[in-house]
């Protein structure tokens, strides 16, 4: 790997970090180990409106590795925090000290009992799990909104609930068992018997605490009685006290305080939970009331009846901030100023029992004054359009704000019977303090309600108005209302001063003794749930400047970090922008100079160098910030106009495209000479002596395409432009390709069978979309290509009346963004939607795999790409974990390690009998081919092999 040496930063460490930076480092690897600026400034930040600096962090991938770190720590009296995904909202995965990181580890899952339950470690995405149970017919119970982002750690460590799993189905109810360490690194498996004998021998100080607090709790009437009242309705604040009143044995009582624990008890190192079933049939409405009145109505009554499955509340101003969104009904914008609405979900087994569960919701809501009609949808493209935009409404908020603002989200219960009381109380505190712009929205079934409004932290006046403002909502919530300060985003570090407020002293007692008893000297994440300053919620507030115009929106909540192809080797786009924030900020303030220069020359390579433009950041992002797009800016800019030798490549390209077949066939000759072994130290030497100018070569390389030849008129019932991409007119198949044919040789074999002709644009050889130059940061180059392209493709398609074809998935995108006026067809949609019907296929009785390219997964072509190889083969795998490939042109040979981090997952996702694998990018192919250890061609050559022209009938 040429990967950027290292320096030594943690010589500025204390002595005791550096000590415990050298014993760590004996036995976790250099790259997992961070204590330069960039990286500790990057893992800083959640999604939260903190902002605290670690250390040191550690990226661990074992419970041996885990445990080690907490006993190192734990000698040196060194405070610990975990991180999951660190899409946390409350300040729980931020440290001043150790963070120890989970992420890109902790992945094993086993499913148990038939899926009855399943075992997670914490760095399984809930989404993920949710997928492995679903052949099965179950999920987890908890659902939260960032389900396809955060982690089964973070989860658990919150008590994270959701849209539809209330408190029935929470972490808390449905948790199994979990295997746990302590802040000494003392490990406990509460499923084993002897794991519990083991502990109470080691810890009897624990688990007679533990019994000695259930039973003085049960001896008071009033704190009993509080407790039942408070976990009535959905709860975070503090620690979990019903643990002591719903379980006998001091093991369960253990296993249920550390739900909802924040990382403030134990280390979660696999959680085991009870399923619950999925239902299979989903229908959804939109219903609008004139006021927020008549929608609480509404929610009492479905809640009271028990047949809906979720009911969503949310306020005029959430309404108004997503009216123009896609899927949407009309007429949004012309509610009333008091108006609100419910989205609302049934379920059932079958169809029949959704129907007559949609049928009893809107029978219940003929009663309550409404806004038009109730209308349910059960078509999964349209329901599910409506929950993205409700998902999306606190990151949609955050991206309207002022820029230099920050974006605050708040979670209270209130008494379901006083939720409409509730809501036009905090509506009214809002306006009263200054926040006309925030939104209030949430789970209405159970009295949980957000509230999102922006903040200035840049000014004194604007936190004491910031905290005026909570202090009066904690008091109306708690005191006024007896509801809950956190219903399901956890205490953190927000609410952490107000636990005894809503607690009252002789609870918030017996919260400081679980501490004690767990963690007595206060090392796992200090400061979070239990703080005694009361001031801790205006302190270490996460500045958000003007930092570049394409991600100035972005509220850092990390739902970009799963799609991101360089997560494990170097930054996530959340990172990138929260870096370059940095730097932007250090610029304005002339602050540190020598920090901001550093940051800037590491950023060249974690930020810049290695980051794959390929966008997929965008589709996970609630509102469609593409990082890439950003770095392809910021490499623009250090560009002279015009591009010196990319300009002499662009006007030249059939030349560079001649010369790039010659060097492919030098290539494959010397590895023909050489062998792979040789051949690769030779090449890797050349590179090292150059610096690592050189591309790396591999033995997945193609050799040199053949020429593209046209072939003479022939009588075809139908024409389409073929447009081979300057990729493939350069690369052939590399040597150990089943199918040696050039892939336009053999695009034109399938389109012949199929009745097509193939036309060819004029001057093909010096014709590309542009889209290499344009990632290197040459956008004017790109668009030069481009428009030269479409001139060429409007002329061939006689002004767009034939459609046209490019083989190459991610030029494809390029044209269709760029090109108007042009039926622009890739090769899976080709022959999905037009050719199929036009074949005769002998499936073949192999097992295949596929791998969707990030190109292919923007324009929503992965269900078909699937298809058609299913088609063709007796089965399809696609291997999970797997996104982009991050090869990205020619990043791949120049930042090898890129391309070899983002498939890490993927020889492990693939079946020992799978022999060969499809896709549509002959350059991605490459880096598949070589990480796979089975060739990747394109899915043309699967069809084309399978395929006859159909007989007349």
């Amino acid at each position: 790997m040429s990967v950027r040496p290292r320096r030594a930063d943690h010589l500025d460490l204390s002595p005791d970090y550096r000590s415990f930076h050298d014993a760590v480092r004996a036995f976790v690897p250099e790259e997992r180990v961070f204590t330069d600026p960039l990286r500790v400034l990057a893992y800083g930040t959640d999604a939260s409106f903190y902002r605290l600096t670690p250390k040191v962090v550690v990226k661990a991938r074992s419970r041996d590795e885990v445990a080690r770190i907490l006993a190192l720590a734990s000698a040196r009296g060194l405070p610990v925090t975990f991180r999951a995904a660190g899409t946390s909202l409350s300040g729980q995965a931020v440290s001043d000290s150790i963070l120890v990181v989970l992420a890109g580890g902790f992945r094993g899952r086993r499913v148990l009992d038939g899926g009855a339950r399943v075992a997670l470690e914490p760095g399984v995405i809930g989404g993920e799990a949710n997928q492995l149970l679903a052949p099965l017919g179950r999920k987890l119970g908890p659902d939260p909104a960032s389900i396809h982002s955060c982690m089964v750690g973070g989860i658990a460590a919150n008590n994270a609930s959701g849209m539809c799993c209330g408190t029935a189905q929470n972490s808390y109810r449905t948790v199994d068992s979990a295997v746990l360490l302590l802040a000494d690194g003392t490990e406990l498996d509460t499923a084993d018997p002897a794991s519990r004998r083991a502990f109470a021998e080691a810890h009897p100080e624990i688990v007679r605490g533990l019994a000695e607090l259930r039973d003085a709790i049960r001896k008071d009437p009033q704190l009993l009685a509080l407790i039942r009242r408070k976990y009535a309705v959905k709860n975070t604040t503090g620690y979990g006290l019903n643990s002591f009143v719903d379980f006998d044995d001091p093991f369960d009582v253990l296993l249920h305080l550390l739900i909802g624990s924040e990382g403030t008890l134990a280390f979660l190192a696999e959680i085991t939970y009870r399923t619950v079933e999925e239902q299979a049939h989903r229908a959804s409405a939109l219903v609008l009331f004139p006021d927020i009145g008549s929608a609480c109505e509404a929610t009492t009554l479905l809640k009271q009846d028990g047949q809906v499955s979720a009911v969503e509340l949310m306020d005029r101003a959430s309404i108004r901030s997503v009216e123009a969104k896609a899927g949407m009904p009309p007429g949004l914008a012309g509610l009333g100023p008091g108006a609100a609405a419910l989205l609302v979900e049934v379920r059932g087994a079958d169809a029949a029992e959704l129907a007559e569960k949609a049928r009893r919701a809107t029978t219940l809501l003929a009663g309550v004054a409404r806004v038009g009609e109730v209308a349910f949808t059960s078509v999964k493209a349209e329901f599910e359009r409506l929950w993205d935009v409700r998902r999306g409404l606190f990151p949609a908020v955050g991206a309207a704000r002022r820029v230099g603002t920050t974006v605050v989200i708040e979670d209270v219960v209130f008494p379901i019977e006083r939720l409409a009381e509730g809501t036009l109380s905090l509506q009214a505190l809002m306006r009263r303090h200054g926040y006309d712009e925030g939104i209030i929205f949430g789970h209405a079934l159970d009295g949980n309600l957000h509230f999102v409004f922006t903040q200035d932290f840049a000014t004194a006046a604007e936190v004491e108005r910031y905290r005026a403002f909570m202090d009066e909502v904690c008091r109306m919530v708690a005191l006024d209302f007896g509801g809950s300060l956190k219903g399901e985003h956890g205490t953190g570090r927000n609410i952490a001063p107000f636990v005894e407020l809503e607690w009252g002293a002789r609870a918030y007692g017996i919260m400081k003794a679980v501490k004690a008893l767990f963690d007595p000297r206060g090392l796992l994440n200090p400061g979070v749930i239990l703080n005694a300053d009361p001031q801790a919620h205006l302190r270490s507030l996460k500045p958000l400047p003007k930092a570049h115009d394409v991600v100035d929106r972005c509220i850092e909540c990390g739902f970009c970090e799963v799609k991101c192809p360089s997560r494990e080797l170097t930054t996530t786009p959340r990172q990138r922008i929260a870096v370059l924030r940095e730097i932007s900020r250090l610029e304005a303030t002339g602050d540190d100079e020598a920090r901001r220069l550093r940051l800037l020359e590491d950023y060249r390579y974690d930020a810049d160098e290695t980051c794959a433009t390929d966008g997929l950041c965008a589709t996970a992002c609630p509102v469609s910030i593409d990082t890439g797009e950003m770095i392809k800016s910021l490499r623009a800019a250090r560009h002279a106009a015009g591009g010196g030798a990319a300009a002499v490549l662009a006007h030249h390209l059939a030349g560079a495209t001649a010369a790039g077949r010659a060097t492919l066939s030098l290539a494959a000759a010397g590895q023909v000479v050489l062998g792979d072994r040789l051949m690769g130290g030779v090449t890797r030497a050349l590179r090292s002596a150059s610096g690592g100018r050189l591309p790396q070569w591999n033995p997945a390389l193609p050799g040199r395409s053949s020429r593209v030849r046209r072939a003479a008129p022939r009588a075809a019932d139908r024409q389409v432009v073929y447009f081979p991409s300057c990729v493939v007119r350069t690369m052939g198949p590399a040597r150990a390709d089943p199918d040696q044919r050039s892939l336009h040789e053999a695009t034109r074999s399938l389109l012949e069978k199929a009745g097509y002709e193939a036309v060819y644009p004029k001057g093909l050889d010096a014709l590309c979309c542009g889209m290499a130059f344009d990632s290197k940061g040459y956008p004017a180059l790109g668009a030069e290509k481009l428009s030269e392209l479409g001139r060429a493709l409007e002329e061939a398609s006689r002004g767009g009346e034939l459609p046209v074809l490019c083989d190459t998935s991610p030029c494809l995108h390029r044209m269709r963004k760029g090109l108007a006026g042009l039926t622009l067809l890739e090769p899976v949609e080709l022959i999905h939607d037009h050719l199929l019907p036009r074949l005769e296929l002998t499936r073949s009785r192999e097992k295949v795999a596929v791998h969707v390219t990030c190109s292919a997964q923007k324009m929503g072509l992965a269900e078909k790409l699937v298809a058609v190889a299913r088609a063709c083969a007796a089965e399809v795998v696609v291997p999970p974990g797997v996104g982009c490939c991050a090869f990205a042109g020619d990043r791949g040979l120049s930042h090898p390690e890129l391309n070899a981090s983002a498939l890490a997952q993927l020889r492990p996702g693939l079946p020992p009998d799978v022999r060969a694998g499809y896709s549509n990018s002959r350059t991605c192919e490459i880096g598949l081919t070589l990480h796979a250890g089975i060739p990747y061609q394109s899915i043309v050559y699967l069809v084309d092999r399978c395929a006859r022209p159909r007989a007349a009938r």
